[in-house]
């Protein structure tokens, strides 16, 4: 066996024995509150258990359940795309002048800071009840991560090739798409990823403001009528959701670094 093959063995055994271990905590997580929720260590009746979670899955509409994830995941996903593609053309415009840059910068870092669930009446009045809300609820919390991420990658494209590229002509368009942009995908790829989180952080902060549907419909329910279990079985579910959608980027990841 040569060196080469020595190095792809070991490699394939460290993805395998990392897989390994996250499924082998996530058992045993289980497990132990499973074992804590019986023995009567904790109440299951305010941390619930596995089994009851499971329970009360098999035992719910499933043709209800699945309305109220499919109404998250669409909100989820259009505040999602709706920032992601604002933060990309805000970000080409300030990297374009950074006069501009300059006199904005103290106002996006106010903005970030701003706690966005106090705009919640605020934006009830703006864009009025229901998806409307929740989606802008989600991109403001979004775009502004998104943004500096971004941004900070295309900030950070070489000089010298910046300089070298315009000493033959290129023009600022050029320097952009040929230089600046493929040099920040993994700034894009990192913005994506933090941004599904808090994508779905403010979908269910929209939800609790002005839902009548949706995961987050069913976690205000579950907490106001002390079904405990309920508001556990929708946690998990957008655990999985949340989950799912990162598995995703991470694949687009992978395509982008072997494209590079």
């Amino acid at each position: 066996m040569n060196e080469r093959e020595k190095y792809l063995r070991a490699l394939k055994i460290h993805k395998i024995s990392v897989i390994a271990l996250r499924i082998s905590i996530l058992i045993l997580f289980l497990l132990v509150w499973e074992l804590f929720s019986s023995c009567g260590i904790i109440d299951s009746f305010f941390f619930s258990s596995p089994s009851r979670i499971i329970k009360l899955f098999i035992s719910m509409d499933k043709s209800s359940l699945l309305k109220h994830i499919g109404i998250t995941l669409f909100e989820c996903i259009c505040a999602f795309t709706i920032s992601m593609c604002l933060a990309m053309v805000l970000a080409v415009l300030l990297w374009w002048s950074d006069f501009l840059r300059k006199i904005l910068d103290p106002y996006i870092v106010i903005i970030n800071s701003l706690p966005k669930i106090a705009l919640g009446p605020l934006i009830i009045i703006w864009v009025g009840i229901g998806k409307k809300a929740i989606i802008t609820m989600g991109v403001l919390i979004c775009i502004i991560v998104a943004l500096t991420t971004m941004l900070s990658g295309f900030i950070s494209a070489d000089p010298d090739k910046i300089f070298l590229l315009r000493s033959m002509g290129a023009t600022k368009l050029q320097i952009l798409t040929k230089l600046v942009i493929p040099s920040a995908l993994p700034s894009i790829v990192s913005a994506l990823k933090v941004t599904i989180g808090l994508a779905w952080v403010g979908t269910i902060m929209g939800e609790y403001l002005v839902s009548g549907a949706g995961l987050g419909y069913l976690i205000i329910y579950g907490g106001a009528v002390f079904k405990l279990d309920l508001v556990m079985l929708s946690t998990v579910i957008l655990c999985i959701l949340a989950g799912a959608m990162y598995a995703v980027v991470s694949f687009i990841e992978k395509i982008v670094i072997k494209t590079k």
